[in-house]
């Protein structure tokens, strides 16, 4: 099956060449390295850890361990790969010079080993759910050890995967540790052919979370020079087909709370222009962060086309409500405004990380709606009772302070492969 699987890999570089080559045309992030798509123009490193984070949430999620690993293991060069262009700009917001970035190569066999005879890794990491069968098994056959953090396999994607079992058993099968989100994400590993020996459950570092010192402080004064003294709730990483909904919901709202304020936040920066075009299209009066200015009394939405700023707009609003949940993306993390202690609202769309999901709407530290209707009636009964949003955003805080703990159960692991006490 491998043979196959590499045959259609290399029919399959055309389309995906045309369409990276149409993506630089229209943005230009997407020529940056680009040879490094095709196994070209890597770093030359003497040996690295080596995290793979596929875009700005993994990226995001990755802070905690990549900063406690350079803090513990100072002598280790670093590299952190991503796909996208907007997971590598995070990764220079975030860290800098500190660690080296890099694309990760195609599933090309000779991309890949290009790959590795450049940076030569001694660990490998990679964040929530990336099953890549060549690079895989290029960390095998060069006995590289391999950790699936935060590793989770939504139900829905099971059978998927068991439709080609016998390569993903293979895939599986060469030492891969998985440090798995949960039992039920463990069980699933090991029915397509993870190592019983070798799949722990270790949770989620996203649990682990750390928030920029001065937050919470940065955020009330934003919120007092840009918004003023209006209620607001914050709608983050919104997809397409959802900011309708989302705006539909304010529409609502606004008829119990006429001044109440909703910042606006999509999830990928090239849909800015696009989402700023259906605000003003459906009649809003818009404001967008990159002009610069505050809102006025006037103002009904406040557009966040900036990149790496949500926590901000967290920080700065009452309620927050979590996108890709409206709409059948799987849903985005819940545990940055639990962390601020806010509210949280969410669509019934969470499969991305349906324990986590279950765990709030358990507690009752989550409201799930199902329509723009519901989302406005929660939206509305949070901005007008405070008493009941505090209990839920303190619900919602100590939740996240229970779970805490799978960085330092990851780096327990980490310790016997570097062959050196962790300090």
């Amino acid at each position: 099956m491998r043979i196959l699987y590499n045959l259609l890999i290399y029919l399959l570089q055309i389309p995906i060449a045309a369409y990276w080559l149409l993506r630089s045309i229209a943005k230009r992030s997407y020529r940056s390295k680009i040879g490094q798509r095709l196994g070209f123009g890597y770093p030359e490193l003497d040996s690295c850890i080596w995290i793979h984070a596929v875009s700005v949430g993994e990226v995001q999620a990755a802070v905690p361990l990549v900063r406690e690993i350079a803090r513990r293991f100072p002598g280790r060069s670093l590299l952190v790969t991503t796909v996208t262009p907007t997971g590598a700009e995070r990764v220079e917001a975030l860290f800098g010079d500190t660690v080296t970035h890099s694309y990760i190569p195609f599933e090309m066999p000779v991309a890949v080993d290009h790959f590795f005879a450049a940076v030569k890794p001694e660990l490998a990491l990679v964040m929530e759910t990336e099953i890549w069968p060549n690079l895989y098994r290029a960390c095998g056959v060069r006995d590289i050890p391999l950790i699936l953090v935060s590793a989770r396999i939504s139900p829905r994607s099971v059978g998927g995967y068991r439709r080609f079992m016998p390569l993903f058993r293979e895939t599986l099968s060469h030492g891969i540790i998985i440090a798995a989100q949960s039992e039920a994400d463990a069980d699933r590993f090991r029915a397509l052919g993870a190592s019983p020996i070798r799949t722990w459950v270790t949770g989620s570092i996203k649990f682990d979370i750390e928030l920029p010192a001065g937050l919470a402080e940065r955020g009330r004064a934003f919120r007092a020079q840009t918004f003023g003294d209006r209620p607001v709730w914050v709608a983050a990483s919104t997809h397409d087909r959802e900011e309708q909904k989302v705006l539909d919901a304010h529409r609502r709202v606004q008829e119990k709370h006429p001044d109440a304020l909703l910042v606006l936040v999509p999830r990928h920066p090239e849909r800015f222009a696009e989402v700023g075009e259906l605000v003003t299209k459906l009649g809003f009066n818009c404001v967008p962060r990159t002009g610069g200015q505050a809102c006025n009394a006037e103002t009904e939405v406040f557009l966040g086309d900036t990149m790496g700023e949500l926590p901000l707009f967290y920080a700065a609003s009452d309620v927050a409500f979590v996108g890709g949940s409206l709409v059948k993306i799987g849903g985005h993390n819940l545990l940055e405004p639990a962390a601020l202690g806010l509210p949280i609202v969410s669509g019934p769309h969470v499969f991305n990380a349906q324990e986590i999901a279950d765990m709030f709407a358990d507690l009752g530290a989550c409201r799930i709606v199902d329509s723009p209707a519901e989302l406005a009636n929660a939206i509305s009964e949070l901005l007008g009772n405070k008493t009941l949003a505090a209990e839920l955003g303190s619900q919602g805080r100590e939740l996240l302070k229970q779970n805490r703990g799978a960085l330092a159960r990851l780096l327990g692991l980490l310790e016997p492969l570097l062959g050196e006490e962790v300090r």
